[in-house]
């Protein structure tokens, strides 16, 4: 078969920093290649060279069996290489048609030609079944919408060749499964796709061969139908994982917080419609939804940085009414924070004083505005050791260790006054797989001990191994709660783009007969 992209001992260093170590890299023409590994393994640094964002320290780049040099993305472009990024670069404010000619404009100095840009763009979108409305602002339109417009800018541009960057990291299931039918439409066309990505599953899905890369060198390539979701974990590791963590006593009944009738609003707009909601003890509350459907306002009103315009919240029976974040953190309530830099960490504090931000002037470490540095610090080694935090040194600042160990720190200030009731708000977002089994053993051992967890991922499978139930938001309201046993992610996705339960349910089961009949 014809190698589309051949890399050949591929190093990339930043000062000191080596992130590529001699790395070889191959892709079929028309294939669907994954390139998987942990946090920090090198992917993206790869694929940045493969694309001009990045020259090669060392190292040789083959296109179509033509040896290139690339000085910049364009280059690139020029040679029928398009990437898709992690976080989508288009402009709100502009069309999907205005967004898709930005910078490739047809037509002559002085006159558009945007009837010709228009059929272009048309005549892409019929052929390879990506459904996008020309006209529409990129604004108003859904994230899995945007992606595809991302991928039809990068045709346009004459990609032959395209890097997905963490494809499916915002798109609901029914998204997901669409894009999997879009990638083996364009691969049977004779597109060559390379996915960056951490889902396991969709690996197995989507691609026909996988690279895995640790530490910055490669480690195996593998035909994925010869592998198992198991086996690429390990290569990506080094040992075996388990997600999901040990769940084995039945949740509680004993509600431990009651949200009733909870609405916010904001210059006239509702942020939070009649949110009735109550986490009990010995359970994992899971929330899905899109990105933006009021996750994190309603994490807002549980820890008392957001005040509700009406509604009740009761913590273990009692009313916490206007009590200020740091009263309720006393009164048993720990926050995880989806960023954990913006909002969880001091980044050039030790690992120490961040182990004790927030609580610092508790009576276990200060008297009488005097500091117990003693106990403090017997507390931070306690922890350094208890939740594992890499490398084993306190007094390292927070910035030095890596997003999983960052995310150790957090968890584990947050569970030091064992709290009643802990949210957590992406618990595992950008850490890597084994730094996850870690995060989901921690979360479902405080099941294990009778406390009541909120947790907020826009993981479904996630959601669907560590939850006994399933609350789904949607532009600000609670579409339905689903027990763990009835749940599925066609159920999940349908409800997460506003349909009710009984909706959804109904869809599912219509569509079931349909295939049936």
């Amino acid at each position: 078969m014809t190698e589309a992209v051949k890399m050949v001992g591929i190093t990339k260093k930043f000062g000191s920093v080596t992130a590529n170590n001699g790395v070889d890299f191959s892709v079929y023409a028309g294939e669907i290649h994954s390139l998987v590994g942990e946090n920090g393994a090198g992917k993206t640094t790869l694929m940045r060279v493969l694309y001009g964002l990045y020259a090669p320290t060392e190292g040789e780049i083959w296109i179509n069996g033509e040896k290139v040099e690339f000085s910049s993305s364009l280059q690139a472009i020029q040679k029928g290489i398009g990437m898709v990024h992690q976080h989508f670069m288009l402009i709100p404010r502009l069309t999907v048609a205005e967004n898709i000619i930005l910078g490739s404009e047809p037509g002559s100095r002085f006159k558009l030609d945007r009837r010709g840009a228009v059929r272009r763009i048309q005549e892409i979108c019929d052929q390879y079944h990506l459904a996008v409305d020309v006209e529409a602002r990129v604004c108003d339109i859904s994230l899995g919408m945007q992606q595809k417009v991302e991928i039809v800018k990068a045709i346009y541009r004459g990609a032959r060749i395209l890097i997905l960057d963490e494809p499916t990291a915002v798109l609901t299931p029914q998204e997901i499964d669409e894009l999997g039918i879009i990638l083996k439409t364009m691969k049977n066309q004779g597109m060559t796709i390379i996915i960056i990505t951490h889902k396991l599953q969709e690996v197995k899905n989507f691609s026909d061969r996988i690279t895995v890369l640790r530490e910055g060198r490669l480690v195996t390539m593998v035909n994925t139908a010869e592998t198992s979701v198991e086996e690429i974990a390990y290569l990506m590791v080094g040992r075996r994982v388990s997600l999901g963590g040990k769940k084995k006593s039945e949740p509680g009944t004993e509600p431990i917080l009651q949200m009733k009738n909870i609405c916010v609003q904001d210059q006239g707009r509702e942020l939070l419609k009649d949110i009735n909601l109550e986490v009990r003890r010995g359970e994992i509350l899971g929330i899905a939804g899109i990105d933006g459907s009021g996750q994190d306002i309603l994490v807002d009103v549980i820890n008392g940085s957001l005040r509700p315009k009406k509604g009740t919240i009761l913590l273990g029976g009692n009313d916490m009414g206007n009590a200020r974040p740091d009263k309720r953190r006393a009164d048993g309530i720990g926050i995880i924070p989806q960023d954990r830099h913006r909002h969880g960490l001091a980044l050039d504090f030790s690992v120490e004083e961040n182990l004790v931000l927030g609580y610092q002037r508790n009576k276990r470490y200060e008297s009488r505005g005097v500091i117990n540095f003693r106990k403090r610090r017997e507390w931070a080694r306690q922890a350094v050791s208890q939740f594992d935090i890499r490398p084993r040194n306190e007094n390292l600042p927070a910035r030095a260790l890596s997003g999983g160990n960052q995310q150790k720190i957090l968890i584990s200030r947050e569970l030091q006054l064992d709290p009643q009731l802990i949210v957590a708000n992406q618990p595992t977002r950008g850490v890597d797989i084994g730094a996850i089994e870690n995060i989901h053993n921690i979360l479902t051992e405080q099941r294990e001990r009778g406390k009541g967890l909120l947790m907020i991922s826009m993981e479904i499978d996630e959601l669907m191994a560590l939850s006994d139930r399933i609350a789904v938001m949607y532009d600000g309201s609670i579409m339905g709660v689903l027990d763990i046993r009835e749940a599925t992610r066609e159920v999940i996705g349908l409800m997460m783009v506003g349909h009710s339960k009984e909706e959804a349910f109904a869809a599912v089961k219509e569509k079931g007969d349909g295939c049936h009949g």
